[in-house]
């Protein structure tokens, strides 16, 4: 079965985590969870059941579960330290930063259902700012896996090379938009569609949306190249620099926070230049109502019908 002929379907990125790191427990000793009373929200059921004895629950005390991670690397263990994305980077960013960057601990932080996945739960609950914040701490990788394959890599590549690392596991539903076979090479983006007239670079969810905003443009006569960003850390600087130099305008796609996120690196990469195309960045700058995410990313232009649409606009000015 192709990615075409999968692109009707769509899957929970946390089914492929889960599976991905039972597969890898049963081989790895070392491979140990730490959760903050997230068991069933971080799909870590299926793991407590088989591992008792590694699954660390220290309750609604991220900033404990951070620590203990870094303590569980510092003794050989391989630690995913699971939680919902908001209080996983929020409450503990100060232990992610001293914890884990700066001491260099192989602590893999997975923030499950991030960007606005918890919709109807509100702006406390939705995690767009992560990757500002993560973005600003030297040595910590950040990946944000486009689809269940992409996800399973991810969890295989944080277990074999261990390093400081937070690992975005998406909940809201994507359809697949790699092969079992595609490669995630760290600090590479993947190019999923080639095209000369337009770059659009999409991270997590919206890879899927700029996929299906460049077959619009398509139509139109105009062909996007499509870059995969699923590392945001290291960031892949040739990628873009090749964009701007054989493309007429950048459109980023990411659901968070614009400032400081994908979409700012791509700017401040073109900018380094000295000259080059335009950058048009879309996602958050203010706090999302409360809806579910569908709306959400309809409100905010995040639907292929807006890319396009922006990347149009781009082209024409």
């Amino acid at each position: 079965m192709t990615v075409a002929d999968t692109a009707a379907l769509t899957y929970d990125n946390r089914t492929a985590f889960a599976e991905e790191l039972l597969e890898i427990a049963r081989v790895d000793e070392r491979v140990v969870a730490v959760c903050n009373d997230s068991v069933g929200s971080s799909n870590l059921v299926g793991f407590r059941q088989e591992f008792p004895d590694r699954l660390i629950n220290v309750g609604i005390a991220e900033q404990n579960m951070v620590g203990v991670g870094a303590g569980l690397a510092a003794a050989g263990l391989i630690p995913f330290v699971c939680a919902a994305g908001p209080f996983l980077t929020g409450r503990s960013l100060e232990q992610v930063k001293a914890d884990v960057a700066y001491s260099a601990h192989n602590v893999i932080l997975c923030g499950m259902s991030p960007g606005m996945a918890y919709g109807e739960l509100g702006p406390t609950h939705h995690s767009v700012e992560d990757l500002s914040w993560l973005r600003a701490l030297p040595g910590l990788d950040i990946v944000v896996p486009a689809d269940r394959h992409q996800t399973r890599q991810a969890v295989r590549q944080a277990a074999a090379e261990p390093r400081p690392t937070y690992l975005r596991v998406g909940r809201h539903k994507v359809p697949d938009v790699t092969a079992p076979t595609d490669p995630l090479e760290r600090g590479r983006f993947l190019l999923a569609r080639d095209g000369g007239d337009v770059t659009l670079i999409g991270t997590g969810t919206l890879v899927s949306r700029t996929l299906a905003a460049a077959a619009l443009l398509a139509a139109d006569g105009i062909e996007a190249r499509v870059l995969n960003a699923a590392y945001i850390a290291p960031l892949d600087v040739e990628a873009i620099r090749a964009a701007a130099a054989q493309t007429r305008a950048i459109v980023t796609a990411e659901e968070a926070n614009i400032s400081g996120g994908l979409g700012a690196a791509v700017a401040l990469t073109v900018a380094a230049l000295g000259r080059g195309p335009v950058v048009r960045a879309l996602g958050l700058s203010e706090f999302a109502p409360t809806g579910s995410n569908d709306l959400l990313l309809e409100h905010f232009g995040l639907t292929a019908p807006a890319i396009a649409a922006q990347a149009r606009e781009a082209l024409a000015g």
